[in-house]
């Protein structure tokens, strides 16, 4: 739980740094001429003001810019802990360091705040030197990152000399490099956001997706996913950049394994707790090219097909009858017939989600033709007493009960 201290302070900040990164984000930073490990000029600075002998009195320090609404914020609780700058009670030990992070300078505050207050007193220059220094590092580490997604972009957008007869070994190996380091970066989630502002989510769908290149396509594909997982306002514009038509494509029709095994990490992204991007996975025909990558000879993408379609089917039991209309028990059921292998455990389950709570479903897996119930018989037989099948063998059993022996299902599939 937090205090009522950290919660004010962690909503001032969150306003302030939020303003702060929308000023380092605008168009008025692209262009500027700054060289790769330069950053741009920091948005505060410390001005000496009133109280004579070359001391700042702490009250009286004036700001710039909306750093200096933080700085002037954490005055409040900085302004009265001297030991915060100088290292304890009376300034008697080392200095401490300052924070790496906007996190280590909300801590570094809330501390401040629980301390006992003292009277207000002159700043010495080596205590105004930390306080700037602390500001300084806290917003340089993202700055960094956000200027080194810029770089990416910039080396992604120009065209390589020749390109019409194709990549050079060493441009293709630096484009690929550039994809690698925005992955990383994408990983946090204001990143995420922050590299759509930059216009990136357009380069990926307008020239990546589909390039000639397939180290560029299955890392753009990888790079969609990155970015889209958890953060909605980045799905949106996935999905408004028209990502999951390609992404279907490339699933669908991709010769290299790898790309297509990035598109279905991406269609994931894009189609879990995303109610826009399940529309448009549907309106596109999505569940007949996940059966058709389930159908394929490349073992992770039928595995991973067989896991998305099983959540797909908790997540949404409202589709059962849609994809009972397509067939889908009668392909499930043929996928199990094929030669044994680890894969048959997650169409098992998928299976399950299938039929669980689904009367229609129990009566498609009922019918003679498919002959299900010796099917599973056997296959339990086969993995009875095998541990590493135990799942497997599980899911055997509940369709046993839940289609053949008029049982409900206990251990509640749809959990």
């Amino acid at each position: 739980m937090q205090s009522k201290n950290e919660n004010v302070i962690e909503k001032q900040v969150s306003e302030i740094t939020e303003a702060a990164d929308a000023e380092y984000l605008s168009p008025s930073w692209a262009g500027s001429g700054l060289a790769a490990d330069q950053s741009p000029p920091f948005p505060f600075d410390l001005v000496g003001g009133g109280g004579g002998g070359g001391g700042c009195c702490f009250q009286k320090v004036s700001f710039a810019g909306k750093g200096g609404r933080l700085l002037r914020f954490l005055e409040q609780f900085l302004g009265s802990s001297p030991s915060m700058a100088e290292g304890g009670a009376g300034g008697h030990q080392p200095p401490r360091e300052p924070p790496h992070s906007l996190q280590g300078l909300l801590q570094m505050a809330v501390t401040a705040g629980n301390a006992e207050s003292a009277p207000a007193e002159t700043m010495s220059d080596e205590r105004r030197q930390w306080l700037q220094e602390a500001m300084a590092e806290a917003f340089r580490g993202q700055m960094d990152e956000v200027e080194q997604m810029k770089e990416c972009l910039h080396l992604l957008e120009a065209s390589s000399p020749g390109a019409e007869h194709g990549e050079s070994s060493e441009d293709l190996e630096r484009r690929e490099g550039a994809l690698d380091v925005l992955a990383e970066l994408c990983e946090n989630l204001d990143n995420a956001a922050d590299f759509c502002k930059l216009d990136g989510m357009r380069l990926l769908a307008h020239r990546y997706l589909e390039h000639e290149e397939e180290g560029l396509r299955w890392r753009a594909a990888h790079l969609v996913g990155t970015c889209a997982q958890n953060v909605p306002i980045v799905q949106e514009q996935a999905l408004a950049l028209g990502c999951m038509r390609k992404l279907l494509r490339l699933l669908d029709h991709d010769p290299s394994e790898a790309v297509r095994i990035k598109a279905l990490f991406a269609i994931s992204c894009l189609v879990r707790a995303q109610e826009a991007g399940l529309q448009q996975f549907l309106c596109l025909d999505g569940f007949s090219v996940l059966m058709r990558a389930m159908q394929s000879k490349v073992e992770k993408l039928k595995i991973k097909s067989a896991f998305l379609l099983q959540n797909l089917l908790v997540d949404h039991p409202e589709q059962k009858e849609t994809l009972c209309s397509m067939g889908m028990v009668q392909q499930l059921v043929s996928l199990i017939r094929s030669e044994h292998s680890t894969f048959h455990e997650h169409v098992l389950g998928a299976l399950c989600s299938l039929v669980t709570d689904f009367p229609q479903g129990v009566q498609e897996c009922q019918a003679p033709e498919l002959a299900l119930e010796e099917l599973l018989k056997e296959r339990s037989r086969l993995l009875k007493d095998q541990e590493e099948f135990q799942e497997e063998l599980d899911f055997c059993e509940t369709l046993l009960r839940l289609c053949f022996h008029n049982q409900p299902d206990e251990t509640n599939m749809d959990r």
